[in-house]
């Protein structure tokens, strides 16, 4: 089968179909776990039009010299969160109408035919949420939530944006291409005269619900989704090249725990030499194949 880029999808690497042998591997997979505990990675949102920052040729860190903020400089300028939230604010509207793709709404009915004993998603961008999932965890938070850093209130994306628009009635700027995590690229010069509210119960630095590069996900959360993985029999990873360390661990856990692992990912994952099965097609178009 030829490679082909998908239509329509300029985030998603070319890739050919899945062929019969691949969605039988997959499919005698799945229909051998009694608990499969599922991860998912950015591959599994590209074809909703979200983009990565590691896809060969199309990721963010292909494109582009752009790197994401990181957690201590948020919280120490005061100039890199108005520039956060200037490019937060003008790439919301967008990213916030994306919605589920094939791969999203395939999860979800596994989970309602109780095929799927847990799901793990390293995306903020709360996707697996709107399709339906319930029995998730969103390792890294989610962009529709923000919190003080000072009292903890939590507050929707939403409402925050009416805050913005009111504080920067005037401000006006063009977007320059849009960026994993629901912002987009401007220049310094415009972000200058972008107002940032405070927290409106303390006067605290409000941040996104997320957990930004160089920052952890809390030990709560990491316990609770390694007894997620301790109740499961089989893991499928599908759409992360497991890069990032929070994902990975559990990935390594599992096969500690010798569990069968299947990988869904195009191009090469941290998981593929030691993966009981890897398969290099598209997320949407191979698992709605899997009953």
């Amino acid at each position: 089968a030829a490679c082909r880029s998908a239509p329509g999808l300029p985030f998603v690497p070319a890739c050919p179909p899945p062929g019969p042998g691949e969605v039988e591997e997959l499919q005698r997979f799945i229909s051998r776990s009694k608990k499969l505990f599922v991860l998912t990675g950015a591959g599994v949102s590209t074809e909703s039009g979200i983009p990565d920052y590691r896809s060969e040729g199309v990721g963010l860190y292909a494109r582009t010299d752009r790197r994401p903020v990181q957690h201590s400089e948020f919280v120490r300028s005061a100039r890199a969160r108005q520039r956060y939230w200037a490019r937060n604010f003008v790439g919301w509207p967008q990213f916030s109408s994306r919605g589920p793709n094939a791969a999203h709404l395939a999860l979800r009915d596994w989970e309602q035919r109780g095929k799927l004993h847990w799901l793990v998603t390293q995306n903020v961008d709360a996707l697996h949420g709107k399709a339906g999932s319930q029995r998730l965890t969103e390792l890294h938070g989610c962009t529709h939530r923000v919190s003080c850093l000072g009292c903890g209130d939590e507050t929707s994306r939403s409402e925050l944006q009416e805050r913005l628009e009111a504080l920067n009635p005037t401000w006006k700027a063009e977007a320059l291409g849009m960026a994993p995590d629901g912002d987009v690229f401007l220049t310094d010069e415009q972000a200058r005269t972008f107002h940032v509210p405070a927290c409106s119960k303390c006067g605290g630095i409000l941040k996104p619900d997320v957990t930004f590069f160089g920052d952890t996900v809390s030990r709560e959360k990491v316990n609770f989704v390694h007894q997620r993985l301790a109740e499961s029999d089989s893991v499928l990873v599908a759409g992360s090249s497991m890069q990032v360390y929070s994902g990975y661990r559990f990935a390594l856990a599992a096969r500690d725990k010798q569990l069968p692992i299947a990988v869904l990912n195009i191009g090469p994952t941290r998981l593929d030499h030691f993966a009981s099965l890897k398969l290099n097609s598209r997320c949407g178009e191979l698992l709605p194949l899997i009953d």
